[in-house]
């Protein structure tokens, strides 16, 4: 993945959060992009701040300009990007590490037009996740549509910044935000660019932090007039998206859900009792903690980094962690005979593996099969399921990641010479731990 993604960051008095944003870009484990920080006439010390970015960092652009509003900000911004992909975040939220690797991954990988990621609502010190759409494949539009309608006011659906966009479907259809309205210009954005996209993916994995702003029409408590007043401005718009996605007997059929958005209610996720406080949701790693060339040390780093990688898995896949690593290990041994050889590749104990083993076979990404090697049929060895295509190719993914964190930065030749050389010394371990298992 090398393609070009225009980070769209509009700036307007938000000195008290900005460096916490721009840090979350600037960390990405993707380093392929443009950040363009529009200074939308700030009056506090936002501009001074964008300006020392720009000058660390060459892939930071700034724009001072007079204040118009966040829709001509975001406009310019698009007249600017020269990206294959358009990412939006708002000054006073932040991404995940990885939030731009993995949408652009989703991109390339299912060849979409747009992928929709899951989120952290943030109130205070607590968080919760916010998602929607379960489906893990592509969608077509009118799933895409379908999905939508079932609540339009949803902010999963609604917002730019939760999403990835193509760059050439914007520009060849001019797509740009309505600066005339000041309330569901991005959800209008939103429906004239999933007018012209064909294909969408939901990565059910949060890759953002929003964070609840007070006077955002979510915290308003507005009355049901002024809403329908408001919605009446833009239903037209959304009827007609859906009289194109729809043939004229299937919008006959959905026609009641359509004029349903004209009493849904803005909703931006709640965050509930019981949600994980802030810092918690994802494991806390220090570089020293990481440090050492001892053979501990390498094994905790690798443990780690794996676990890391699995953590994203469990979530996307509904699983625990331990569910999600003794899938792992089933998949990569691929032919794991027992429980207890089970509990020694995970590390878990034999009570633990037996509980995840039971749920695995019920939810069919585990089975019991006949162990084709051994003299007695009724031998049996663990499998995957008939349910676990889509995290067999997970875990493709996560081994073809796995050794582009290890090799970044190499050359081909270096790859091959590393290879050879990590080949060379697992054998060594192999033959000398067997040689000495052989001789107690």
């Amino acid at each position: 993945m090398d393609s070009l993604v225009t980070i769209i960051v509009p700036v307007y008095n938000a000195e008290k959060y900005l460096n916490r944003c721009v840090d979350s870009i600037l960390s990405q484990d993707y380093p392929n992009f443009e950040l363009l920080l529009m200074d939308d006439g700030s009056t506090d010390a936002s501009g001074a701040i964008c300006d020392a970015y720009g000058q660390k960092d060459a892939r930071v652009k700034v724009v001072h300009k007079e204040n118009s509003g966040v829709s001509d900000t975001r406009n310019q911004a698009l007249d600017m990007a020269k990206g294959s992909y358009i990412q939006f975040l708002d000054s006073d939220d932040w991404i995940v590490p990885e939030a731009t690797r993995l949408l652009v991954r989703s991109m390339e990988q299912y060849e979409c037009d747009m992928v929709i990621a899951d989120f952290y609502r943030v109130s205070g010190e607590r968080l919760s996740q916010k998602g929607d759409i379960e489906e893990d494949k592509v969608m077509t539009r009118q799933e895409f549509a379908a999905c939508m309608i079932e609540d339009p006011a949803d902010f999963y659906y609604g917002v730019l910044w939760n999403k990835l966009y193509r760059r050439e479907i914007i520009e060849a259809h001019k797509i740009r935000m309505d600066v005339s309205i000041s309330w569901c210009e991005d959800f209008l954005f939103n429906l004239e660019y999933i007018r012209h996209a064909a294909s969408f993916y939901a990565l059910q994995v949060p890759v953002y932090y929003y964070r609840k702003r007070r006077g955002s029409l979510a915290t308003q408590g507005m009355n049901i007039g002024n809403t329908v007043r408001m919605k009446i401005n833009i239903f037209e718009y959304y009827n007609g998206f859906y009289k194109d996605v729809y043939d004229q007997e299937d919008y006959s059929n959905i026609k009641r859900q359509v004029y349903s958005f004209f009493w849904a209610a803005a909703k931006d996720g709640s965050v509930l009792p019981g949600a994980k406080r802030l810092g918690e949701e994802r494991r806390q790693l220090l570089r020293e903690e990481l440090e050492g060339d001892m053979p501990v040390m390498l094994l905790y780093r690798y443990r780690q980094l794996l676990e890391y990688q699995l953590s994203f898995l469990a979530g996307k896949n509904s699983l625990s962690r331990e569910e999600t690593l003794l899938l792992y290990a089933v998949f990569e041994c691929q032919n794991v005979k027992s429980a207890k050889r089970l509990s020694a590749l995970t590390g878990l104990s034999l009570r633990k593996v037996h509980l995840c083993l039971q749920s695995l076979v019920k939810k069919k990404l585990l089975e019991m099969m006949p162990d084709k090697d051994a003299e007695k049929k009724e031998r049996l060895r663990i499998g995957l399921g008939t349910e676990a295509d889509a995290i067999r190719k997970d875990f493709e993914l996560l081994q073809a990641e796995w050794e582009n964190v290890c090799l970044a930065g190499f050359s081909e030749a270096e790859r091959e010479l590393c290879k050879s050389m990590q080949a060379r010394a697992k054998e060594n371990v192999i033959r000398f731990l067997a040689k000495e298992t052989i001789k107690s």
